[in-house]
């Protein structure tokens, strides 16, 4: 017990600091998403906390960070503006729908979790990984942007007309001074963050932390005109982040209707949001993994981030998952353990209860500053060195991974990804099936054949065979081959049929017990024709019963 004490404390101060750290981090970013969301920044910062609280209490990766995300906020817009419509003249009814959908989200999430889905994250190949790194780096760069006062018209999308706003964005940089003023704070903020380090005496310090204080007290003491988290709040049409403890939302239930229609209209949504909600915290998971040299428990994280985001959504929450961003200041920072991600979200109520006043003149600059940072340490900078030395296939990979991550989302990029990956998998062990021939001396013609045989070496394993012009004796050996799935097994049946249409016997030699099993079962007159041995391998085969 005294050993179990003192590992867990030897990091708390670590920790601790970590955790405020990410705390500060937390809300411009949680504000952000809610108003991409279209909702009260309250809304997203009683998200992160809750998500992030409950998270990391029973999440299955200790260090990790969870909160209101860019990647469900953009699906939750048009789940709003469609629920307001729903509601009666005058009523806005968005809200409790997106409530009603975090709820469902977050069932299906446990689900997931129940039934041990989270393993299937190890399908993921590397250049997806990569490629999710890469465009996740992009789109954090690309959100900060948008923290510059006045820098381009909202109307203008950067990959919609990039002509218009990077005219917009040079035409404000010599006439907009305010744009200079928080330029030189983040580039402040990032010069103090890369030269910490490399001080012996604060190297223990996050320095995070300590840039975001100073840079703070030169705007606070200085009484320079800067723009601020309060400031940042009240132009996207807030009040402010002084708010209570969440409530229980009891109108989710009078307000939204319990019936098929509403779960016809919010199951969507809450399929698309538990999907892009666990594929961003499951592979935030297994990068955190890498970063730590630990494992942690992908199926636990389904069930924590499921439960989280039914709370949050009884609660008031917009909900959320993991966030890469934050996840990598804390591990930066020094943040290993579950107090750190305790310490964040108990940090970030604290701010919303007694501290918004100080909290609200933090430089937006300094915020945007560790978020660039986060962006250059993320983004694998190696993948520019690999690129002329692996497979073109994962070349081609990770690039699609890395433009529809930017382009689209998290979900569709992974998915795509993993596709691409299998398919090009599939394709090249397609060509590796062949056949080594030889007669015997009673005249018997022997087939040895080598390599795969599953649905996508099917054509090519049929092109090896001549049976018009094979000997009355054929033995076809499959020792040095694999039988995998059941459209391999049906070419083997439909092989021997061939043979004996033609009036020819054919043995088959060296199949698993279980294909052996399958085949006689689809028709027991090949148990004449399947010789067993003692040789005979054994594997598993992907099969579904023949008929």
């Amino acid at each position: 017990m005294t050993e179990f004490v003192r590992k867990r404390v030897a990091n708390a101060k670590n920790d601790i600091l970590s955790g405020l750290t990410v705390a500060l981090a937390l809300v411009p970013e949680a504000v952000a998403f809610a108003f991409v969301a279209g909702v009260d920044p309250l809304v997203g910062l009683y998200a992160a906390f809750m998500i992030g609280l409950i998270t990391s209490i029973f999440g299955g990766r200790p260090g990790m960070i969870s909160g209101a995300t860019g990647a469900l906020a953009v699906v939750m817009v048009s789940l709003v503006a469609e629920g307001n419509a729903m509601g009666a003249e005058g009523e806005q009814l968005g809200l409790y729908y997106l409530f009603a959908t975090v709820i469902l989200m977050g069932v299906i999430q446990m689900l997931a979790g129940v039934f041990k889905l989270g393993k299937f994250v190890r399908l993921i190949p590397h250049p997806v990984m990569m490629g999710f790194v890469n465009g996740l780096a992009i789109v954090i760069f690309l959100s900060q942007l948008g923290m510059f006062p006045d820098m381009v018209s909202e109307d203008v999308s950067f990959w919609g007309d990039m002509g218009t706003w990077f005219s917009e964005f040079f035409t404000s940089l010599t006439t907009n001074g305010s744009i200079w003023i928080m330029l030189g704070f983040v580039l402040l903020t990032m010069l103090i963050m890369w030269g910490l380090p490399k001080i012996k005496a604060t190297a223990k310090l996050p320095e995070a932390l300590i840039a975001i204080l100073i840079v703070s007290a030169i705007v606070i003491l200085g009484k320079l005109d800067a723009a601020t988290v309060g400031s940042f709040i009240r132009d996207g049409g807030g009040e402010g982040l002084k708010g209570g403890l969440p409530q229980f939302q009891f109108d989710i239930f009078n307000k939204v209707p319990m019936n098929w229609e509403t779960l016809y209209f919010i199951g969507p949504y809450a399929i698309i949001l538990a999907a892009i909600g666990l594929i961003e915290s499951l592979m935030t998971l297994n990068l955190i993994d890498e970063l730590t040299e630990t494992r942690g428990n992908s199926n636990r994280e389904c069930l924590a981030q499921g439960g989280a985001n039914i709370v949050t959504g009884l609660f008031g929450g917009m909900g959320g998952c993991a966030m890469i961003g934050q996840s990598i200041i804390n591990i930066k920072g020094g943040g290993r353990t579950r107090l750190s991600g305790i310490v964040a979200a108990v940090t970030l109520l604290m701010f919303i209860l007694f501290a918004s006043g100080l909290i609200e003149q933090v430089p937006i600059a300094a915020l945007v500053g560790v978020m660039f940072m986060v962006v250059i340490g993320t983004f694998a900078w190696s993948s520019f060195r690999i690129l002329n030395k692996i497979p073109l296939t994962d070349a081609i990979v990770l690039i699609s991974v890395s433009l529809l991550t930017v382009f689209f989302d998290l979900a569709v990029a992974v998915i795509a990804g993993v596709i691409m990956s299998a398919l090009a998998f599939a394709w090249e062990n397609a060509k590796k099936i062949r056949a080594r021939k030889h007669i015997k001396e009673d005249g018997t013609k022997v087939y040895e054949i080598w390599g795969p045989l599953f649905f996508g070496s099917i054509q090519a394993f049929n092109a090896k065979f001549d049976v018009a012009n094979d000997p009355e004796n054929v033995e076809i050996d499959f020792m040095e081959s694999r039988v995998s799935d059941h459209s391999a097994l049906e070419a083997i049946f439909n092989l021997v049929g061939k043979y004996e249409e033609a009036g020819k016997k054919v043995r088959v030699k060296h199949l698993s017990e279980e294909c052996q099993a399958l085949m006689i079962k689809a028709s027991p007159r090949l148990a004449s024709v399947i010789e067993h041995d003692i040789d005979d391998p054994r594997y598993h085969v992907m099969a579904k019963v023949m008929k």
